[in-house]
């Protein structure tokens, strides 16, 4: 422990500067950076990370902390420079950063809540309250705990806030700050321990005698564990530990969110590419830091190539991070884990609770385990001597986090490689245009692996014009002839069927029969998809429904014509052409529930479904031998949006869904169906061939200077009013303009797109614009963007909101 009289706070908030404050002396001896406090800033009370140690104030008058709300650092002191250069590139506050960083609920605030005074309360029961007065005291009264947020939020009352000001002087309510605590905390058990002599004697029981021998023969064991053996247990150890029987005392234990045990496994030998692969990272570990890119095709053994080098790691006692894109992939990568490494690993991903996110992080902290496997956050792990760290699937956009903090997890997985002088793998069969670039202008080392395991031979890839089937009336039009045959041949084989459609629902463009308007979102400028399992229409940006009732909200018509089609649809055409095969659909609406993913993804490989109808959740690394034939029912459908990364993120889904089929022992056949077999997108993708596909794409984006070839940043700018919005975006982009001026030297090297209106112009009610920055220099447009933000005419005004993302990654 550090013992300096003041400490440097990164707090909480949106704010840019981390804070100076005064440790109270009962306090000195117990603070380490990496630690939270609970800190007063303005008028209301925060959580604050300390970052370092300071020996004077800076000639200020410091405030106190109020308390330390950690037993031990949640983070490593080598972490906060991480935590600092992420901050800077991602022009986020400090203090959010590291919020994000951590689990979730480790946060504990000030929340302004409104109290029913005594005098308000006899107001009411005397009936001597206005209408809306009386409104708002029932709403207060029917919550146990209400915030001022809630009480605006819910009211349709205009003047809301003035009438709140109003009954807060005649004492009818009072507003007072309340410490929101933790929404996550350590788990604690009860231990029962065998005591030498007891107290005083008791009658025993059969039960009581039972209790007895389980303690005396285990020493120790949990109240959990005596209840397999006694239901009754808890009702029991009471009057035992009173005459001094056993003793019972409290432990922290750790929520346990993986799955099942997993058997152990035997390595197997590696292929001959496999080893050459693991040679040459090996022969550089003791070198430091070293960015590889390895591209293996689908089904060549990556994973194990993975596992050879971490173990190798872990045999030096340095620590592993695994990067996965979706949490479908963690438990099948963690399961594999665990049959090499068995109990050393920890779990962090979205789909954890809490409190189970919570225990996995504090084992990593406490330095319990040595290999963390999880999604975009995992990135975060709170590791010291970190040996590798690998990213699986590394084109995938998952590892893009669209909201708070907009890092990507890939490219921040190199950066603290390189700060931690450890090797990064990035591994895909179907690379990044970004990474692979790196490779061309040798900042990464490629690594290849260009056979599959077993030399098994890639599926055979035929493509269907789906132009020849426009006019065809019936499930032709979406079920080819083609495809069906082969869906009929793969079952008679005993072999599964995956047909894949990166569109969900059951109908996607619901239109009026009178007067021909498409049923649209009432806060978003889309269409609403019908799900039929839910007799609702929904908005997939906003969640919106409508009753599937509902009339044409233009004409009044009850005639609403279901035109399009989803996963949900083509599941129903699908159990009427094939009525004796079994059918499961994997999507966002089948595995909303907790435990539903792992549930499909078991029946899968048990064998227990024929078909398996599928959206982008089941094309990325799964390793199904028993799929011999996929079926893509409409390959064009991402082609044509207005970004410029779609015919990047249509190639990655054909290749990588193609590659699910013929991992076992029989060949494996793709059918897909589209209607622009000569693009050379889709050529691409028919032959496997990235390289091809590289060839072609990157000299647009040179010629339009698109990364790789430049740095980006987007600024997103939303308002509830469109012309304050408008106003905004062109004021903000005369700035930008101005302050571009004033940089005689570097002006040719930056461009301003923009403003105008996103592709998508209205979401959840806010009216949205944007304006793109662009140059060559990551740091020209860093710079010229913090610039912006410390400009005194670039303010928000209310309503209006601005979203810096640095890298962006959709442009929708």
């Amino acid at each position: 422990m550090t013992q300096t009289p003041y400490i440097s706070v990164a707090v909480s908030l949106p704010v840019i500067n981390s804070y100076t404050y005064k440790v109270p002396d009962h306090l000195k001896a117990c603070w380490s950076p990496g630690m939270r406090v609970l800190v007063p800033f303005k008028n209301r009370r925060v959580t604050g990370y300390i970052i370092s140690g300071q020996e004077t104030c800076k000639g200020f008058k410091a405030k106190k902390i109020l308390d330390i709300l950690d037993d031990h650092p949640l983070f490593p002191e080598s972490e906060i420079s991480f935590f600092k250069w992420i901050a800077g590139y991602y022009i986020h506050p400090l203090g959010e950063v590291i919020k994000a960083a951590l689990p979730s609920g480790l946060d504990r605030h000030d929340v302004s809540s409104v109290f029913v005074t005594q005098h308000g309360q006899d107001r009411l029961n005397a009936g001597r309250l206005t209408p809306g007065e009386e409104q708002v005291i029932d709403f207060i009264l029917q919550r146990r705990a209400c915030t001022l947020k809630q009480l605006k939020k819910n009211s349709k009352n205009t003047t809301i806030n003035a009438l709140i000001r109003r009954m807060e002087k005649e004492d009818l309510i009072i507003v007072s700050a309340v410490l929101k605590k933790d929404g996550a905390t350590v788990k604690k058990e009860k231990f029962i321990l065998q005591s030498d002599e007891p107290k005083t004697i008791i009658r025993m029981s059969k039960k009581r005698e039972k209790l007895l021998l389980l303690v005396k023969e285990a020493k120790e064991i949990s109240l959990t564990g005596l209840k397999v053996h006694i239901p009754t247990a808890p009702a029991l150890i009471k009057p035992l530990a009173k005459a001094g029987y056993i003793q019972i005392v409290q432990r922290q234990v750790f929520r346990d969110p993986l799955g099942e045990p997993v058997e152990p496994d035997t390595p197997p030998t590696l292929t001959i590419e496999q080893e050459a692969v693991v040679n040459k990272v090996q022969e550089n570990l003791n070198r430091g830091f070293k960015p590889y890119l390895l591209s293996g095709i689908t089904g060549s053994g990556k994973t194990e190539v993975y596992m050879r080098l971490v173990w190798d790691v872990i045999e030096k006692g340095k620590s592993a991070i695994v990067l996965v894109p979706e949490i479908s992939l963690i438990s099948q990568t963690e399961r594999r884990f665990r049959a090499r490494f068995g109990e050393k690993i920890a779990v962090i991903h979205s789909a954890l609770t809490k409190g189970e996110l919570l225990d996995q992080w504090r084992k990593i902290a406490l330095k319990k385990v040595k290999i963390v496997i999880g999604a975009r956050s995992a990135v975060f792990a709170p590791f010291e001597n970190i040996g590798i760290i690998v990213v699986d699937e590394e084109h995938d956009t998952s590892y893009k986090q669209e909201t708070g903090l907009r890092y990507n997890a890939r490219d921040i997985a190199v950066v603290r490689g390189k700060m931690n002088d450890c090797p990064v793998i990035l591994g895909s069969a179907t690379p990044s245009v970004q990474s692979y670039q790196n490779v061309v202008l040798k900042r990464f080392e490629e690594l290849k692996l260009e056979t599959r395991i077993n030399r098994h031979p890639l599926p055979e890839i035929t493509l269907v014009d789906l132009k020849k089937y426009k006019d065809v009336r019936g499930y032709d039009r979406i079920i080819t002839p083609e495809l069906s045959k082969e869906i009929r041949t793969c079952l008679d084989k005993g072999n599964q069927a995956l047909i894949f459609l990166n569109r969900r629902g059951f109908a996607t463009f619901p239109v009026c029969r009178d007067c021909g308007k498409s049923l649209s979102c009432k806060y978003c400028d889309i269409t609403m998809t019908l799900h039929k399992g839910h007799n609702e229409y929904r908005c997939h940006l906003c969640g919106y429904a409508r009753p599937i009732t509902v009339k044409c909200p233009e004409c009044g018509s009850s005639k609403i014509k279901p035109l399009g089609f989803g996963t949900e649809k083509v599941e129903s055409m699908l159990k009427a052409l094939f009525p004796d095969a079994r059918l499961v659909r994997m999507d966002q609406d089948s595995t909303s529930r907790k435990g539903s993913t792992i549930k499909i993804l078991k029946s899968i490989k048990n064998r227990n479904v024929d078909i398996i109808v599928g959206t982008q959740m089941l094309a990325k690394g799964h390793d199904f031998p028993s799929i011999t034939l996929v079926g893509v029912i409409c390959a064009d459908l991402s082609l044509s949006l207005p970004d410029f990364r779609a015919g990047e993120r249509t190639f990655q889904l054909l290749a990588q869904v193609a590659g699910r089929a013929g991992r076992g022992k029989s060949k494996g056949k793709v059918i897909m169906q589209t209607y622009n077999p000569d693009h050379f997108i889709i050529e691409a993708a028919k032959k496997q061939d990235f390289l091809e596909f590289f060839q072609n794409e990157s000299p647009f984006r040179k010629a339009l200077l698109y990364p790789p070839f430049s740095r980006m940043i987007q600024l997103k700018i939303s308002g509830t009013n469109f012309a304050k919005a408008k106003a905004y975006a062109a004021n903000i982009a005369e700035i930008l303009k101005a302050l571009l001026e004033n940089e005689k030297n570097h002006k040719n090297m930056i461009q301003i797109l923009g403003p105008i209106e996103a592709p998508i112009q209205k979401i959840s009610s806010r009216f949205r614009w944007q304006i793109l920055v662009k140059s060559p220099s990551s740091v020209l447009v860093n710079h010229l963007v913090k610039s912006l933000l410390t400009h005194p005419q670039a303010t928000p005004k209310s309503g209006v909101q601005l979203i810096v993302d640095v890298d962006p990654y959709f442009l929708m």
